[in-house]
């Protein structure tokens, strides 16, 4: 069985993100860029797979500009067997990526879509469940655990009444939450090696898609500074404070 891992390249998580002076998004220019942290888990999970022997070939696959190579490279170094770049200078929205990845399916006809449920950048949220339902596949989102048995797989989710576990038939779409495990780290000898791997790379018109964004960002703007929190002595205090300075009640 295949399994087919799309990836993201987004800032890296630990970088303290700056908007543009003229408010027009994030300024990205000499900031570290990496692979994005759900997208981890879901290559982490189909090698696992596949040291179980329940997968044959894990295949990544990116969307962007050529420097999102870097990102398909680490997957390569931390086990994947193939990697595909669908290049692009447009930013592409969750539908566009959805309808990518349609096609790239089709063609690798992979048994299971192993996707992160969101990228830290956009937190949109809407990619794994966008290609389940253009595919025509069962999917299971923010999976804590997976399991595959009898051409099905098993997802333990965390909802608000505890763990739901959900079983859909193969193939099918998974998207992961961070619970689900431990990224490995890519060695040094496997960085290497991977720098030599060919890329196989695709545009978006080979799969008869307009990547010509829909959506206008009209102004990004930083959230508010959090002003300092004060000390209160009783309840009787907080009270009188909630009435007089927050206007609360």
């Amino acid at each position: 069985m295949k399994v087919l891992v799309p990836v993201k390249r987004v800032v890296d998580h630990n970088v303290k993100i700056r908007v543009k002076s003229d408010g027009s998004g994030v300024d990205v220019a000499n900031v570290k860029m990496s692979m994005n942290p759900f997208d981890e888990i879901s290559v982490e999970e189909a090698l696992r797979l596949k040291e179980a022997g329940v997968a044959s070939e894990v295949i990544v696959v990116s969307i962007g500009p050529a420097k999102v190579e870097d990102v398909l490279r680490t997957a390569l170094a931390m086990g994947a067997d193939r990697a595909i770049l669908v290049e692009t200078e447009d930013k592409t929205e969750p539908l566009a990526v959805a309808k990518i990845l349609k096609g790239v399916a089709e063609a690798e006809r992979p048994g299971l879509i192993i996707a992160g449920k969101q990228a830290i950048d956009d937190d949109s949220n809407q990619t794994g469940q966008m290609l389940s339902a253009l595919l025509g596949w069962p999917q299971a989102t923010f999976a804590s655990k997976l399991e595959i048995a009898e051409g099905a797989a098993i997802v333990t989710r965390e909802v608000d009444g505890g763990l739901q576990v959900i079983g859909v038939t193969l193939p099918a779409v998974v998207t992961t939450d961070l619970r689900l495990n431990s990224p490995r780290y890519a060695s040094l000898p496997n960085i290497m090696k991977a720098k030599k791997k060919p890329l196989e790379r695709k545009t978006p018109a080979d799969f008869g898609v307009d990547t010509t964004p829909r959506l206008k960002v009209l102004k990004t703007e930083e959230p508010e500074v959090r002003k300092a929190g004060i000390k209160v002595k009783s309840v009787a205090e907080l009270v009188e404070k909630l009435k007089t300075h927050a206007g609360l009640i």
